[in-house]
């Protein structure tokens, strides 16, 4: 009988793997775009003139301009907060569809995308490395360009994207062989195609990349596979490569084409040769900070998962990282799970705001706590439990320390396997990719979460390039019999939970908040929901035929407020939920685009 690390190798390398051979099937529309590269690389073009596209000035703005949706986050910040009120607590009952725009084709699975809208167009990434152009007014397709993918790729979680970012005639994604393309946005034509990492070593690239001073910035998927985490800038107009810093201890960072400075100190919290495949995937991107004019970067669990065989804290895996964005040195640090047994990623994004005259950031963890930090330095502020059990820890230190419980640390194995212990949160996180959302109207975060736990044990490991390296097992279980997601606000000054929306299946996809005092959010049932963001009433519901795995937007457009979410379900919780995949396993896939607005009189 095979064991459980056995079923996962066989499921990032095999089960994906034949799910990715299909994405190299003939292309409608523009797929003749997705060629490869000339060997010479372009000149680099001029910054976009007025009227051109959009600019840096335009990116840094773009909370303030509810006119479009320029960023992913809604603003460097990643607030996901908007200042439009036409579509409200009092009728948001009314909104209904204004069109659906099908991404068509078989291949679809997971639609974890936001969308970008500028200029009368809504850009969305899809699954399996596509982008999509539509008419932000008629939903009429524009343009589509599909990456002509590989034999052999390894994504570990589906073969989702999360979306694109946008600059000058350009608008930019990752594809899950681990490429970053920049297309005209008017077009779909490629304007440069840069190789980030090998594919075949496990790399990936699933985020939405960011753009601060003219630089692309994003980090990189393949945490499970003993990759290295990386944080990479590259010119927004050629693609050349101006800094990378990895994050783990002992690598070499590079600036302009030159080693620059060493990630922390060479073992110093890694034995050994480990730190050559110890993990720290960057693979939700980051936020941006005007104020600090730092970038925040999570980091992904540490390879691998069994603990027992990596001594120390294992820096900078499951933190994170302040870098500056001109140069890519790390500033500060904070490490929310020190040398991790449990996969508890620290990617989730930190969200700057400000509180009591103080500059700081918060942070929904997938260990179950809510920190927050002074974002100007690191400092622990605080950290409270946003899930009902987190008995992995009892809490944390006034230092910003976990109190572990050591019983709940999956054992050492013997030659076979250790024994198992069950722990709470399960790895798939309190709260996983989906982003939470900020209301500079209530002063509250919005958390989309899961209430499961899973049984956990290690197993003996040895790292081989291109395979699953997890050397542990697992069994996710709920912890509740009549529900799994919960939607929660919390109060971070408080760290009180002022109310909490339940929901059978779980949730998986991003939150948005508005001053219309509304806070939306989707669930793998298929409908987008409205909650009254002061009570948590929910207020409105549309089914849009697959779950709800995507972030929703909103902007203003013709004198009108528009609402817009894709739907499509998939993501980790099919894949590795065990007991509750089974649950929602007869939710349907799908990929589209819904818009939403309110009725003309």
């Amino acid at each position: 009988m095979k064991t459980m690390a056995t079923r996962c190798a066989m499921l990032l390398a095999g089960t994906m793997l034949a799910t990715a051979v299909t994405a190299t099937e003939p292309r409608a529309a523009i797929t003749a775009a997705a060629t490869t590269p000339p060997a010479a690389a372009p000149a680099a073009a001029p910054a976009p003139a007025a009227g051109a596209g959009p600019t840096d000035a335009d990116l840094m703005n773009d909370a303030a301009t509810p006119g479009d949706v320029l960023t992913y986050g809604m603003g460097p910040r990643a607030q996901r907060f908007s200042t439009l009120t036409q579509v409200n607590a009092a009728n948001v009952a009314r909104l209904v569809p204004a069109f659906s725009a099908s991404l068509g084709g078989e291949k679809q699975r997971g639609q974890e995308a936001q969308p970008i809208v500028y200029d009368g167009v809504i850009y969305v990434t899809g699954s399996y490395s596509r982008l999509f152009a539509f008419d932000a007014r008629s939903g009429e397709e524009l343009w589509q360009y599909d990456a002509r993918l590989p034999d052999g790729i390894m994504p570990c979680c589906d073969v989702v994207n999360r979306g694109a970012a946008i600059y000058g005639d350009k608008i930019i994604f990752g594809t899950l062989d681990a490429h970053m393309v920049a297309l005209n946005r008017k077009t779909g034509k490629v304007i440069w195609n840069k190789t980030l990492a090998p594919y075949d070593a496990g790399y990936s690239f699933t985020a939405a990349p960011m753009i601060v001073k003219g630089k692309v910035i994003y980090g990189n998927s393949g945490g499970e596979f003993g990759i290295v985490g990386k944080v990479e800038a590259r010119d927004v107009n050629t693609g050349e490569l101006i800094w990378s810093r990895p994050t783990i201890e002992g690598h070499m960072g590079q600036l302009n084409g030159k080693d620059s400075t060493m990630t922390g100190k060479l073992n110093a919290s890694w034995q050994g040769d480990q730190w050559k495949n110890g993990g720290g995937a960057t693979w939700l991107g980051g936020t941006y900070d005007p104020d600090t004019n730092l970038i925040y970067m999570g980091t992904g669990n540490p390879a691998p998962w069994n603990s027992h065989l990596r001594p120390g804290n294992n820096l900078y895996t499951s933190s994170t990282l302040a870098i500056d964005p001109d140069t890519g040195e790390i500033k500060w640090h904070y490490q929310t799970t020190p040398h991790d047994g449990w996969d508890f990623d620290g990617v989730n994004e930190f969200i700057p705001f400000d509180m009591d005259g103080r500059k700081l950031g918060a942070k929904a963890d997938r260990n179950g706590y809510f920190f927050v930090l002074d974002r100007t330095n690191g400092k622990f502020v605080s950290a409270n439990r946003f899930v009902s059990r987190t008995d992995w820890a009892t809490g944390f230190t006034k230092d910003g320390k976990p109190i572990y419980d050591p019983a709940k640390r999956p054992p050492a194995p013997s030659a076979e396997k250790g024994a198992s212990v069950f722990a709470a949160p399960s790895f798939l996180g309190g709260k996983n990719w989906m982003p939470m959302a900020y209301s500079q109207q209530t002063g509250m975060f919005y958390i989309p979460s899961n209430e499961w736990g899973m049984d956990i044990w290690n197993e003996p490991i040895a790292y081989k390039k291109g395979a699953a390296y997890l050397g542990a097992g697992f069994t996710i279980k709920p912890l509740n019999p009549d529900y799994i997601g919960v939607l929660r606000a919390m109060d971070p000054k408080t760290g009180k939970i002022a109310w909490e929306y339940r929901n059978k299946a779980p949730l998986w996809g991003g939150v948005l908040t508005t001053a219309g005092n509304l806070v939306f959010t989707g669930t793998p049932e298929g409908y987008l929901k409205a909650f009254d963001a002061k009570t948590g009433k929910e207020l409105w519901k549309f089914n849009t035929g697959s779950g709800v795995v995507g972030s929703p937007v909103t902007w203003e457009q013709d004198g009108e407020q528009y609402v817009a979410v894709m739907s499509g379900w998939g993501g980790a919780v099919p894949l590795w939920g065990g007991e509750v995949a089974k649950a929602v396993q007869h939710i349907n896939q799908g990929g589209a685009l819904w818009v939403f607005k309110l009725p003309k009189a």
